[in-house]
Order: structure tokens, then C-alpha cells, then sequence
């Protein structure tokens, strides 16, 4: 039964997704961010912090660059909209006090060293003995099991075991060899992808408690999270035993591919995307036309470019993109070249510094930008706000991130006054799952699912994987381009991929896309078309048996169809609507296309990762946007659903991929309003939380790395023994961070010559063992054949599909101790093969019989 049809309880009138739940939040750079959008939700998130203050309040950049705890921006950032309470934790008192904040508490989120709670008494089993209903979520470097539970981790070093250092860099050379180091993008994204999730993970476990008053413990391990967050590289080695190349600017793949940057007459950058609509031929007669305009089009209006199979050879789709470059060449940035494009339906973009974006109107009449006073400073600086609109519940507004200890006397005093919040439902017993397994936690949920691509369809797929049941509607006339993406091989080839011969499949059919069984494991598919009239009755009465509607197609393409939020509330008043077009429906830019590349040039992600100029930014070598804005989406959903289920109301939710992109520059753009200082990319360096060696350097092998942090005296002092103490890491002036820092790029060309001595693996698994920050960049294969760590996490899980067999996929990567958690959801199946559901969605699900079923696929409508 759907969760709507359970019945509602009423609560205090309150605006915000999560009004009513507290939060206890004992954390640092790790799990702030997650804290942020629980706070941003509209949770109380109250901040436990030790005498003198979080650690993230010593991480620059600072006001006027001065150190000063009140002042950091990264903490006004991470912590907006929370509350602090300074609690010593060491301390019987402070322990004492801390307790009768959890037995008021609904969720706790700490990033505590595996076991440290547990040693002061304060771990879950003993605090769920305060508070059965207690969610607890753990956020750790290798999660609190497992062979590298104990390992250290940091930014870099997550970004280099994840994968996704691997994936992201610059060309080789022409004779194919690297002479640049993978990059790690700039800005706390392990924290950001790991934060996500796991809110996500918190979400479907308070739907779980609300329906049977029982909570749980969520293990959030950074590495798994990274590793399962990289986008094609896995599936391409997996299906096809392919490595993934770094390429400036553009996704990490088998192969070298066009480029995408263009360049400005002032040395700016725009994106001309070379996308998958033009690789299909849908697009390039556009690029011609655009530039014919201009008399720029060199040759390309000669008649052999009207031959579909030769625009697509790869030479003449690079000579297409120089000639586009030339023409972009010609121009400044400020003359916006791409918004011609744009006009053209082409996924052209500005690679934009962050700030850039504070006075796009765009994002003004969408209210991206919340502005929030800092006494401080005597005036307001715009702050990245919501990830998406929702009227019914807005996104927080407020507070200012709190001084240490500001509201000790409001929240203490609390502890000994009769709670003033709502009361819980009793709870509800739940079915079995078939074999006796526990339930999942959204076992009773439906999604209708009319996503595609990555950004949309993989939001859904978190949901299957805590057991919604989720329909994907698509149409054989305008299939997602994914379903033909990577390719899955059978017969023969299947045989010889799995013996390790590296191949791709001769002839890819729609049921072998490796991306789209990448992104849709778990979730049945239907057949309709929603260009004939019963085909859209048919759409709306999947609405009235669901609970939630999501896509993503451009802004109004299914209003164009004659179905809108109105129509389908008529058919079901409860029903959330969650859309996420490239740049959302309210504003000016609601029909301009979009994918991970634009959104992450629109938003500064884009240039935002790289080396310093003169290098260009390399961007992200994988569909990092993509991934992320699928967590903001499953997290809206959750959150209405959440929100539903205490108030009996739905919503529409208008979402975007360029919010969840500016929420995930980090403090650049208060670091311009502040300070005045534009983002300038910095490598691999650590300037804001101090470390030397902080990069990856060259080991033994062909393109093999190694990623090094040292925050501190005490790990800097164990790095030479394992090196075989080399005389130079002796000398005085490497004797502090201080001193290292001024030589940095002295040091940095030393320690290279010493790692290329060594296999990767081994001096990993050394530096580890003398607690030294430091990890492999691992390739997928490396991920999948080696890494004992995914291994004990379940990393992949077989998935059988009827039509290509069984094959592993990765899992979401935040177990919850209670509900099961898989790729497969309740149907423990892979991704499904076009249509291969419409008897049961139509005959078992609507009622239709066997005739009426065949008398519309005769009519061309499912």
C-alpha cells in the first residue's frame, strides 16, 4: 500500500522538510557538509563541539586571511543554520548532559575515529538504550569494519583510492604518455559525496521509524561512497575490460575523444560539448548553421558533411570542434557565444568562476543566493541556498553559522524542561520481505519514474535499492541515449570479456547499454506513448496508484504533453512531483539544455579543478554532477515523502543541476565577497588546511601514483624512515609544515624521485602502517580486482538481466543496520529490458485485460 494511504498524524505548523527532527552533530570536515543540508531541510542541527571549538574552525580561507576561529569561512559555509553547544566529551558532566540531549533527539551524526565513542560510553548500543528510535549515522574514513577501518584518509586521499583522480587530469602526450599528475578537484568533494549519501541514507531511515518506531545505525565510509560515485570507469571495465584515459576537460574513456574546450580571445573558456545527441546525429547541421551565420563554418557546408556515417568518424567530429574553436577564438568572454548556442538547443556553456554566477539573473529570480548578515562585518554576503525550490517547504534562510558555544543556555535548559515536540506515531508492525529478510525501509513506496540519461534516472535507483518499487516509463521512439551507451556483450564476447580480453560488443542493441544498467538496476520498465491521448490517461492513472512523479526532461516537455502538477493532483491530491531540468522551470534559462559537463562549467566546478594557469582547468574527468544532483533529487523526494507522511500533503518540487553545482563550490564565492579574491586553481596543494607533501607522485610502473597528505610534525617525521631516510628530508628547512610550505616545489620534486622507486601498493600499505595520509590512485580495476577493503564492503553485487545475464553492479554505498540496502532492490534484479513489465504494470497493477493490453500495443501506444 502506498505510504500516502497510511494514516497521517498532524504536527505543529512548521515550514521545512524536517521541522521536526533534532539533530546532534559531532563532527569535523568530514561530515559537516551532510549536517548543512540536514540543517538546510529545515532539522534542528545542533552542534556539539569540544572546549575550544571544532577543528573546521581553525580551516582558512579566513576574514581579511587573518586566523581567527569566529572567522573562518569554511566554517561559516559547512555550518549554516546550526546551532552550538560546547560539551566536553571526555568528561562524566559532559557525557551526562550529552545523553539527555539524545533521549530528545531523532538523529545523531558523528565522525568520530571507528570505536572512540564506544570507549566513552556513547556509542549506539548504548545510546539507542536511551532512545530506541535513535538514527545514528557514522561517517568515517573506511567505515567501522573492515581490513583498512583503521587507515588515515583526507580529501586527496579518498580522490585518489575513489578513483576519481584517475579519471580526471590532463591529455597525455602524443606518444600517449602522461607528464601530468591526476588531479583531485579542488573543495572537500569526498565530504560533499559522502554527505549526500548519507543524508539520503538518514531520510529513508526515519521513514522506516515512522512507520515502526525503530531506528538504526548508518556506517557512512567515505571510501566506498567515492569509489562508488566515479560514473563510467567501473562499468567500462567491468563489461569490457577497458581502461579509462585522462582527457583535459572531458570524461575519463577508453579512448581519446574530441576535445570540449574552446578558447576565448582573453583566455577564458567556453564549453562546446560535443554531447551524445551529436553523436547520433541530431545536432551537428545545428553547429553548421550557427557558425555559417558568422562565415566561420570553414567547409562544413560542403555536401559530404550531409553523410551521417562520416560527420561521425572521429577526425571529422575534432575538425568540426576546431573549427568551432577558431570562431569562439575570435571573441571575448563577456560576448557570450554560447547563449547563440544555447538558442540552437546545443550544450554549449561558460566555464564561469564561481562568483560569476552572483549576478546571473537567472539564478536571482530563482533566489539562489540567500543573503545573511554577519554582524562581524556590518553588512550581508550571498550564500549558495537551496538545491531546488519547493514552496510547501523552503529551503533555511537562516541562521548565521553559530559562535562557539552560542546557544549553551537555550539547548542545555531545554534538557531539563517537558519536551514541547510533537509525539511519534506508535509503530506499526511490517511484513517479512519473501525468505523472512527484514523489510525495507520503503517497501510500501511507488515511483514513477520518467527520468533518463544519468542525472534523473539515477536519483530513482536510490530509492530501489531501499525498496521502492519504481516504474521507468520511456518510449521505443526516443529511447535514452543511454540504453546504447558502453555496451554489455553476449554470447561468445560475453565469454571472452570474462576470460579478461579486453573488448567492446560488435553491435550494441537497447538492452546493452553498460551506463544505463549502471543507473537502473531494481526498477521495472514500461512502454508509452505519451504523444497519443490514451497514452497520457494512461500516464495519469500511474500517477493516482504512486506516490511520486519524477524527470527530467527540459522544462516544459511533459506540460507539452497535457500533464502538469494540477492534472495530477486531480487524479491524486497527495502526489509529490519532483522535476529536474538542467536549470530548473522558474527562470530565464528554463529551456536551455543541460548535462553534467554544463552544469559543472555553468556552476565553477569546471574551472575550479586543475593546475594554476597558464594550464586550463581540466574540469572533471567523469559525470561527477550527474551523480551528485541524483542524491539531491533522491533526497527531495525522501524529504516530501518524509514530510507527507506527517502531514498528509504532497508537493511540487522544481530541482536543477546548477544549484547542486554552486552548493558544491565550497567557500569561493564567499572567499570573493569577503576577501575580494577570485578562485584561481592550485593543483594538488592543501592551502587552507596546511600540509607538505600534500599531491600525487610518480611510483614504479607505467601512469602509477601515489597521493600523499602530512598535516603535521608527528606524520612528516614518520614519511623518511619508510623512504629509507634520504638525507634531504634531514635538512632544517624541512624541519616544520612552516618551513616545508616555503619549499614546496622543491620538496614536491624530490619526493617524486622517491616514490618512482617504489610499487604503489607497497609504499601505500608502509606510509599507512607509520600513520601517514596516503593512498594509491586507484584505477577500476584496481577497485575491483585488489582493493580488500570494497571487497569487504560488497563493492559490486550480481545482478541477473533476461536478456544479457548476470553481471556485478555497484552497490549504494550506505548500508543501514536494520533495512536492507541493495542495487536490486526488492526485485534483486538488474537493470530491466525495455517494456519487459507493461503485463504486469498494466494487467496487474491497472487492470487492464489481455485484449485491451493488445489492442493498444496495436495502436502504437504501449
Amino acid at each position: 500500500m502506498p505510504l500516502s494511504e497510511k494514516e497521517p498524524r498532524s504536527m505543529s505548523a512548521s515550514r521545512g522538510f524536517l521541522s521536526d527532527i533534532r539533530v546532534l552533530e559531532l563532527a569535523d570536515e568530514q561530515s559537516e557538509f551532510c549536517g548543512k543540508l540536514l540543517a538546510g531541510a529545515g532539522a534542528d542541527v545542533v552542534k556539539i563541539e569540544p572546549p575550544g571549538g571544532s577543528p573546521t574552525r581553525r580551516i582558512g580561507p579566513f576574514v581579511d586571511d587573518v586566523p581567527d576561529p569566529e572567522k573562518s569561512l569554511h566554517f561559516w559555509h559547512y555550518n549554516f543554520g546550526k546551532r552550538s553547544v560546547v560539551l566536553d566529551l571526555a568528561e562524566r558532566d559532559g557525557q551526562e548532559r550529552f545523553k539527555r540531549l539524545v533521549a530528545e533527539a531523532d538523529v545523531v551524526l558523528e565522525s568520530h575515529r571507528p570505536g572512540h565513542l564506544d570507549g566513552l560510553g556513547l556509542g549506539y548500543d548504548a545510546l539507542r538504550e536511551i532512545n530506541p528510535g535513535l538514527v545514528m549515522a557514522s561517517i568515517s574514513p573506511f567505515g567501522q569494519t573492515g581490513p583498512r577501518r583503521d587507515w588515515q584518509g583526507s580529501d586527496l586521499v579518498h580522490l585518489a583510492l575513489g578513483g576519481v583522480m584517475m579519471c580526471t587530469g590532463y591529455d597525455p602526450t602524443p606518444e600517449g604518455q602522461y607528464d601530468t599528475p591526476p588531479i583531485a578537484p579542488q573543495m572537500w568533494h569526498a565530504s560533499h559525496i559522502v554527505g549526500s549519501q548519507t543524508v539520503d541514507a538518514i531520510l529513508g531511515a526515519l521513514l522506516y521509524r515512522e512507520r515502526t518506531g525503530r531506528g538504526q545505525h548508518i556506517d557512512a565510509s567515505i571510501h566506498r561512497a567515492v569509489s562508488c560515485n566515479t560514473g563510467t570507469d567501473v562499468p567500462f571495465y567491468v563489461f569490457s575490460r577497458k581502461p579509462t584515459y585522462r582527457q583535459t576537460a572531458r570524461y575519463g574513456m577508453p579512448r581519446i575523444v574530441p576535445e570540449t574546450l574552446a578558447t576565448t580571445k582573453d583566455g577564458r573558456h567556453v564549453l562546446a560539448f560535443v554531447s551524445a545527441e551529436f553523436k547520433i546525429g541530431r545536432e551537428h547541421n545545428k553547429w553548421v548553421e550557427m557558425l555559417d551565420r558568422h562565415g566561420a563554418a570553414d567547409d562544413l557546408t560542403d555536401a559530404k558533411y550531409q553523410d551521417l556515417e562520416y560527420v561521425l568518424r572521429p577526425e571529422v567530429i575534432r575538425h568540426f570542434h576546431a573549427v568551432a574553436r577558431r570562431w569562439v577564438s575570435g571573441y571575448k568572454f563577456d560576448r557570450d557565444v554560447w547563449k547563440e548556442a544555447q538558442a540552437l538547443r546545443l550544450h554549449w556553456a561558460p566555464v564561469r568562476k564561481p562568483e560569476e554566477n552572483l549576478d546571473d539573473p537567472h539564478w536571482r529570480e530563482r533566489a539562489t543566493f540567500n543573503a545573511v548578515h554577519h554582524e562581524e562585518l556590518d553588512r550581508s554576503i550571498d550564500y549558495p541556498s537551496a538545491p531546488w525550490l519547493a514552496e510547501e517547504c523552503p529551503w533555511r534562510t537562516e541562521p548565521r553559522a553559530p559562535r562557539l558555544g552560542e546557544h549553551d543556555e537555550e539547548v542545555l535548559r531545554a534538557t531539563n524542561s517537558p519536551s514541547s515536540r510533537p509525539p511519534r506515531r506508535a509503530a506499526l508492525p511490517l511484513s517479512a520481505e519473501p525468505g523472512g529478510e527484514p523489510p525495507f525501509a520503503l517497501s510500501d513506496v511507488r515511483i514513477l519514474d520518467l527520468s533518463w540519461v544519468v542525472a534523473g534516472a539515477a536519483g530513482p535507483r536510490v530509492l530501489a535499492s531501499m525498496g521502492a518499487e519504481v516504474i521507468r516509463v520511456e518510449w521505443k521512439g526516443r529511447l535514452d541515449t543511454v540504453r546504447t551507451s558502453g555496451g554489455i556483450p553476449v554470447g561468445e564476447e560475453r565469454e571472452r570479456v570474462l576470460s579478461g580480453e579486453p573488448l567492446f560488443p560488435t553491435t550494441v542493441g537497447v538492452n546493452q547499454g553498460s551506463t544505463f544498467a549502471e543507473v537502473n538496476p531494481g526498477k521495472l520498465s514500461v512502454g508509452l506513448n505519451l504523444k497519443s491521448p490514451r497514452g497520457v490517461e494512461l500516464l495519469h492513472e500511474l500517477v493516482r496508484i504512486s506516490d511520486v512523479v519524477v524527470e527530467n526532461f527540459t522544462a516544459r516537455t511533459l506540460e507539452g504533453f497535457g500533464a502538469t502538477y494540477e492534472s495530477m493532483r486531480k487524479v491524486k491530491p497527495d502526489i509529490i512531483y519532483m522535476q529536474q531540468p538542467g536549470f530548473g522551470k522558474q527562470g530565464l534559462y528554463d529551456q536551455f539544455l543541460s548535462s553534467a559537463p554544463v552544469g559543472e562549467a555553468f556552476s565553477g566546478l569546471t574551472e575550479m579543478a586543475g593546475m594554476p594557469t597558464p594550464y586550463p582547468p581540466c574540469g572533471w574527468g567523469y559525470l561527477y554532477l550527474d551523480w551528485s544532483a541524483s542524491y539531491y533529487c533522491a533526497m527531495a523526494m525522501l524529504a516530501a515523502l518524509y514530510h507527507r507522511a506527517r502531514t498528509g500533503r504532497g508537493q511540487y518540487i522544481d530541482g536543477s543541476l546548477g544549484e547542486p553545482g554552486l552548493l558544491l563550490t565550497g567557500t569561493a564565492i564567499l572567499d570573493q565577497q569577503v576577501n575580494g579574491r577570485s578562485w584561481e586553481r592550485i593543483g594538488n596543494t592543501s592551502p587552507y588546511k596546511l600540509a607538505c607533501p600534500h599531491g600525487a607522485y610518480r611510483c614504479r610502473g607505467e601512469d602509477r601514483w601515489i597521493a600523499i597528505a602530512v598535516f603535521d610534525d608527528e606524520q612528516w617525521k614518520a614519511l623518511p624512515g619508510v623512504l629509507g631516510d634520504p638525507i634531504w628530508m634531514g635538512e632544517p628547512e624541512m624541519a616544520s609544515l612552516e618551513s616545508r610550505l616555503r619549499q614546496r616545489a622543491q620538496l614536491d620534486r624530490r619526493l617524486d624521485e622517491e616514490t618512482r622507486k617504489w610499487d604503489a601498493f607497497d609504499l601505500m600499505e608502509r606510509l599507512q602502517r607509520a600513520g601517514v595520509p596516503a593512498g594509491v590512485c586507484q584505477t577500476a580495476e584496481d577497485r575491483v580486482e585488489r582493493d580488500s577493503q570494497l571487497a569487504h564492503d560488497d563493492f559490486l553485487v550480481p545482478l541477473p538481466n533476461s536478456e544479457v545475464g548476470t553481471w556485478p553492479i555497484r552497490q549504494f554505498p550506505i548500508p543501514l543496520s536494520e533495512t536492507p540496502v541493495r542495487p536490486g532492490g526488492r526485485l534483486g534484479r538488474g537493470f530491466p529490458c525495455y517494456a519487459e513489465d507493461n503485463d504486469y504494470v498494466y494487467g496487474t497493477l491497472l487492470g487492464l485485460s489481455d485484449e485491451e493490453r493488445r489492442t493498444l500495443e496495436a495502436e502504437d501506444v504501449i
